[in-house]
Formats: structure tokens, sequence, C-alpha cells
């Protein structure tokens, strides 16, 4: 076998976990080394030493299941993050990319050639060592399930693509260059290969019982568990990183699906970390608190109505611009929210490159809808549906936002609600998606294939992201070509110009760009935010 150079490959050590790499604007398939990155801690929260103590964790939706292989949103992201490591982690604000499970990597010329190199003597929570052929299992598991995250490496992964070199090398071979290739490695949980052959029935790569056990390496590994309750986990002394300084012993992550509940939860103390997106008067109760923390930094989240474009009348243009001039974004951000978020008419957030500068979208004007209405050729003969997401009032305000201006243009609406668990799952297939639907799209990489590639290419239909099904040969070609350039100058301007025809079609309700808010209690110490993750990765926190 000839050695790295005679085969082209470019060596790119990212060297320790406390090291990280960010992904430069101009390209996505090479790593640099960055300075060490620290752990910091809040303002409000002065430096006393943190004792071990136990966490909890409040989420309005259940983890119906606990397989890193079958979802990948952020209701259950914390499973993940905590029970399972990746070759790569995101990391911080802005993300930077940490070397994980991998000590370093090396690419090929052509960018069809990656190889990871394993840090010796890493642990799975039952002794085993993780090896290469724990990573090619996790990856033939993934695309074999087609959930969770397999959409972004089917693409460019085939069955059988990714090889063991040696016990602790591991070589994917891509069917054709990914820009994305390297940001979306993190998305691989890798999972115990042994323990899982040996609960598998037939073919079914063990998938009833990881639903409701872990076989990972992560920081934390299970304990208990009753999905329509909570799941509690413990720390593992055998992690890769080790353990130096203060850090939580327990986890409990507790299904808490109402909004009231979480709020006084938090002040109580019952609660230290609660998932759920403010509203104005939230946040000034909150900052009042003598027992609550707010953290505040930008994000990269998405706000938006998802319009079921292949179900009349949703499949008429002017129906979906008529819809999209129906909604008052201003009193919305402004009055509802109280500028605790900004306006954004594009399926991409405004910090991130290759947003379609200058873009204007749709303002509320009930005249330039009732416009659009007599264009349609399709009429509006039923009453809309409009769901919105249990635990996430925001999704209920926009949704009876929404319902004023249409009732305003004579059109009768029906509001709602349902568990996410169950409306990602009606997203899946045309036929039982809703008409409109709310949803937050956050950043599982910091690409912008991660928003308008997954969300508007025809080609990912299927996934809960793509749930307004909307279809455009142009964008498609745009999207694709993008996908595969390593031309930095040539990807930005073929998103703008993506981005610019989804707008031009309606495709969704584009709302806004979130802020971010964390909401902790005053004890908790040491947490790192990032967008990747909503910064549910708990290893790094502990309680004064």
């Amino acid at each position: 076998m000839p050695n790295q150079e005679q085969a082209g490959l470019v060596n790119n050590r990212v060297g320790s976990a406390d090291e990280g790499v960010t992904l430069p604007r101009r390209t996505l398939l090479k790593a640099t080394a960055l300075a060490s990155l620290v752990g910091g801690t809040f303002e409000t929260i002065g430096g006393a030493k943190a004792a071990p103590a136990n966490f909890v964790f409040g989420n309005p939706s259940e983890y119906d299941t606990l397989d890193p292989h079958t979802v990948a949103d952020l209701s259950r992201v914390a499973v993940r993050l905590n029970f399972y490591d990746g070759l790569y982690r995101w990391a911080d604000n802005p993300p930077k990319l940490l070397p994980w499970l991998a000590a370093s990597h090396t690419v090929s010329d052509d960018g069809l050639t990656y190889r990871f190199t394993l840090r010796p003597n890493s642990r799975f929570h039952d002794g085993a060592e993780v090896t290469a052929d724990d990573v090619v299992y996790s990856v033939e598991r993934l695309l074999a399930l087609k959930k969770g995250s397999a959409g972004l490496f089917s693409p460019i992964l085939v069955p059988g693509g990714t090889r063991v070199i040696d016990p602790l090398t591991v070589e994917f071979k891509l069917n054709k260059p990914a820009a994305i290739f390297l940001s979306i490695i993190p998305e691989i949980a890798v999972v115990n290969s042994r323990l899982l052959r040996a609960h598998a029935t037939g073919e079914d790569w063990a998938a009833n019982w990881l639903a409701q056990n872990e076989a990972g390496s992560g920081s934390y590994q299970l304990d208990t568990y009753n999905p329509a309750v909570a799941l509690t986990a413990k720390r593992f002394p055998g992690h890769f990183l080790g353990w130096s300084g203060n850090h939580l012993d327990r986890l409990e992550f507790r299904v808490v699906r109402e909004t009231t509940s979480l709020l006084f939860g938090l002040q109580r103390g019952d609660l230290d970390d609660i998932d759920l997106a403010p509203s104005s008067d939230q946040l000034s109760d909150l900052r009042k608190s003598p027992t609550v923390a707010i953290d505040e930094q930008p994000s990269l989240r998405l706000f938006i109505l998802h319009l079921n474009n292949q179900r009349a009348p949703f499949n008429d243009v002017h129906i979906r611009r008529a819809i999209s001039y129906a909604f008052d974004y201003d009193s919305f951000i402004n009055d509802i929210l109280a500028g605790t978020a900004e306006r954004n008419p594009a399926p991409m957030p405004k910090p991130m490159w290759g947003y379609p500068t200058g873009l204007q979208g749709y303002t509320y004007d009930l005249d330039k809808a009732r416009h659009e209405l007599s264009l349609a050729a399709v009429k509006i003969d039923r009453p809309l549906e409009i769901h919105t997401l249990v635990g996430a009032d925001q999704s209920d305000q926009a949704a009876t936002l929404l319902q004023a201006g249409l009732q305003e243009l004579g059109i009768a609406t029906r509001i709602i609600p349902e568990t996410w668990p169950t409306l990602s799952g009606k997203a899946r297939q045309i036929e039982t998606t809703p008409d409109i639907w709310a949803n937050w799209i956050s950043t599982i990489y910091p690409d912008p294939n991660n928003w308008v590639g997954e969300m508007y290419n025809s080609r990912n239909w299927g996934n809960w992201k793509t749930g307004s099904w909307y279809k455009n040969p142009k964008v498609d070609a745009l999207l694709d070509e993008a996908y595969v350039s390593t031309d930095q100058a040539k990807r930005e301007q073929n998103y703008q110009e993506a981005c610019r025809q989804v707008v031009e079609d309606a495709a969704s309700v584009f709302i806004y760009n979130s802020k971010w808010f964390g909401l902790f209690s005053k004890r908790l110490q040491g947490y790192r935010f990032t967008p990747v993750g909503n910064g549910e990765d708990f290893r790094w926190i502990s309680l004064a």
C-alpha cells in the first residue's frame, strides 16, 4: 500500500480535544489548527467552587427513542451529545470543530478520500475499545436505517464505501466531492458494534434494543429511561477526555410539556436548564429572578411556517404568496417578541455566508394578498389547518397571528397543537404533512446547505426538514452544483440565487432569525454554547 504522500493525501492534524478548527469562510475541505478553547462562565455567576451535583434539564419534547441514528432534530440532541461521541465535535460560538474520537485526519487532493486516525484506548461504556470497525459499523447502520442524519451522507457515501485500514484508522471514500463533508462528520454517532451485533434480530441492526438502551462512549451513560417522563444518566469515569476539576455526577432529562411549569421549575430550583424560546414578557420576569441566569448569544436559528407545496391550494404560487403577505411580521417581532428576534425574509441565517444581501421578502400587506388570490388558478374551498408545537408558545402566537390575517381575507383556519415527535413524523410524507406548520430550523452543521440546501432541494424529500415539499428544477441544479463545488465564490453565488428563487416562489413563510437565550440556574458554571446542538453538550458544566 502506498504511503500518504504517494497517495496524494494532505495531512490535516488538528491536535488535542482542547484545540479546535473553524471551517474557514472560503473553504470547507481543509481544517486548520486553532488556539486552545476555554469554557466560559456567566457574568452573573461568581467564582464559587462547584461541588458534584445532580443536574436537571427540562425539555417540552419527550425522548421517544434513544437511537442516535434515527433522529436528527434538536429536541432529542442531548441524548446524542452526552451518550455518544463522534470523530469530531462542534463547540462554542462561532462554532469550532474539535478533534474528538479522532486525533487527526487526511484528505486526498481530489477531495474524495478521507482518513481518520482514532485515539488509542478510547472506551465504550461497557469497557470495549473504540475501533475503526465500530466507525464503519456506525456508518453502515446509519445508511441502512435511512433515518436521522442518513440523508446527509447517502448522496456521497454508498454502503461498503467506508473501510477499516487498521484498528485505529478508518477511510471514507466519497462517490463525489462534497464541500460539507468535514462539517457533517460529527453527525456520525459511533456505536458499540459488538454490543449491537449481540442484540440484533435478523437484519434490524438492533433497532428495537437501541431505541430503549444505549451503546455509546460519551461522557455520560444511561441509568434509567421512561420516554414519557424522564431519563437519567451517570458520569462515565472512563471517558477518553478524562475528568479534572468539577463536573456533574448525574443528569436528569425531564419531560415538562407546559411552558409555565418549565419557568416555575427553573425559578424554584427544580430545574437547572430549560429548552425554551422565551417571550419578551417571560424574559422580563426571568431577569428579575434571583435564581436565574440568562445567557444571550447570536444564533443561526430560523423560524418559519412550512406550506405543503404539493397539496391544493398550496400548489399554486399565488396562494402561497397571499399567505406570505397575510402574516404581520412587524407585530410578531416587535410587539409580541419585543425585538428578541430579527426579521429575516430568507431561508438562511443572516450571519451565514451566502446570505442574499438586499433581499426584501414579504411584508404584511392585505391588498397585495388579495391581488395574489385574484391571480390564483386554485381556489381555497376548505378551512386551512395550522399545526403548532406543544410547549412552544411562539408557534401558537404565530399561528394565531396568521389566522387573524387570513380571516381578514375571508379564509377560515383551524389551529391544531401537536407534539414534536408526532409532527415531525407526519412531515415525512406528503399525504400526512399538514397544510401549514411551525418549525425552527437550527444548526446541525454551519454551512448554507444546512438550511436552503436541505430544506429546498427536492432530492431530500422525506425528511421533516423538507416539510414544505418544494420543487423547482432551477433551484435543485443550483444547490446540487454548490454541494460538490470546491470554489467558495461559486458556492456563495449559487446559494444567494437559490435563496432568492425560493422566496420568489414563496415556498414557506420566512419570519425571523432568532437570538439565543440560555435560561439557567445561577448555580450553573462552565456552560459552552454552540449553535450546533443548541448547547446541550453537558460535559463542561458543573453546579456551585
